[in-house]
């Protein structure tokens, strides 16, 4: 089943949400909650790493006008890893940029995010201050935007000059 089926169960739009939260923050960010998640609930479970961060290159495309004829608009360096806890979750993390880090600590929140035990608190110690955090950010960018908006608008003369 595809993730961003529209039908999807509420444990797969809610993976969705976080790989998309976890994939977006700042690195730095990421890795000082992921501190304080572990200082907070002490060690994480046993691991293995199924695939070590990977840096590559991925295709971006986009549409005309959004929603016309697809176009490649060129390519993206991301950073994809994989992990696997004892007790069989496997998650996966594809960050943008080169940063390994926190595509391994995406990969393993994913993993970790699967079972009850640290569902909750990886939603209010992490996930939770990322998404307000980001929403903040994109707000300041919007009335950045706004402040530099321009009305234009066309007086219309009646009858002929």
């Amino acid at each position: 089943m595809s993730l961003s089926s529209s039908s999807a169960a509420p444990q797969d739009r809610r993976r969705q949400r976080w790989l998309s939260v976890l994939a977006k923050a700042p690195a730095d960010r990421l890795d000082d909650l992921f501190d304080a998640l572990n200082e907070a609930l002490g060690p994480l479970p046993r691991h293995e790493i199924l695939r070590r961060p990977e840096i590559g290159l991925v295709m971006v495309r986009g549409r005309i006008s959004g929603s016309g004829a697809p176009f490649c608009a060129g390519e993206m360096t991301t950073t994809r890893a994989a992990v696997r806890l004892d007790s069989g979750e496997v998650g996966i993390g594809y960050v943008a940029g080169r940063h390994a880090r926190q595509a391994e600590i995406v990969a393993l929140l994913d993993a970790l995010g699967q079972g009850e035990a640290w569902r909750e608190p990886i939603e209010s110690l992490v996930v939770a201050p990322l998404e307000a955090e980001a929403t903040t950010r994109h707000q300041v960018r919007a009335a950045r935007a706004a402040a530099t908006r321009v009305e234009f608008f066309t007086v219309a003369r009646e009858g002929g000059a």
